[in-house]
């Protein structure tokens, strides 16, 4: 199983963070031991002051396909979920200045939050899901699928081109504005139309 993540596919946290604006998707790989276990805390790494939550809605992949038409791709996956993108920002913006790669800030162990699924039936619209996350029952990222620079079906398209997806692969979509620094005691909820998908303790 591998998570690919997608970057700067919303406008708003490409502003907010600065960034330039990309002329096709950003693409950056986690590892499986990135996958926060489930029931586990998050635990602030050692190497980072200023780990930052991302929240994203996620894809699973339900069987194997390459170079997938974006007309096809509705029938690669079954079901949406939400899930976190933890990232050491401090780290990153060190990484980003040498131009050198992210997989330290984004990669690291633990990393990676997946919350339950839904399938996609229940949605009338893939790109209208409105979804957001709280820290201390306070809401602190917010976001609709409606606002992606590049909607689902084109993400998969995107990646199978240069990966081969197979099942249980998972993709996160992009953040929304909101990312901020995570400290110990916080508790981070997600939910998708005010379902709770997830529950994390930060440690």
């Amino acid at each position: 199983m591998k998570i690919i993540c997608i970057g700067r596919n919303y406008a708003d946290h490409i502003n907010e963070l600065q960034n330039e604006r990309p002329e096709e998707p950003v693409i950056f790989m986690k590892p499986d031991t990135a996958l926060l276990q489930k029931q586990f805390p998050f635990v602030i790494p050692e190497f980072s002051n200023d780990v930052h939550h991302e929240v994203e809605v996620l894809v699973k992949i339900n069987k194997v396909g390459k170079y997938i038409d974006a007309r096809f791709a509705h029938k690669y996956y079954d079901e949406i979920g939400l899930g976190i993108d933890f990232t050491a920002r401090d780290l990153q913006s060190q990484l980003k200045a040498k131009g050198l790669p992210w997989e330290k800030a984004k990669a690291f162990d633990g990393s990676a939050v997946v919350g339950d699924f839904i399938s996609k039936s229940e949605f009338e619209s893939l790109d209208a899901i409105d979804f957001h996350l709280t820290n201390n029952e306070n809401v602190v990222q917010q976001g609709n699928t409606a606002h992606m620079l590049w909607k689902i079906d084109e993400l998969i398209a995107y990646a199978s081109k240069y990966f081969t997806l197979r099942t249980g692969d998972i993709l996160f979509t992009g953040t929304p504005k909101g990312v901020a620094k995570v400290n110990s005691g916080d508790v981070l909820e997600g939910f998708i139309q005010n379902k709770k998908l997830f529950r994390i303790q930060v440690k």
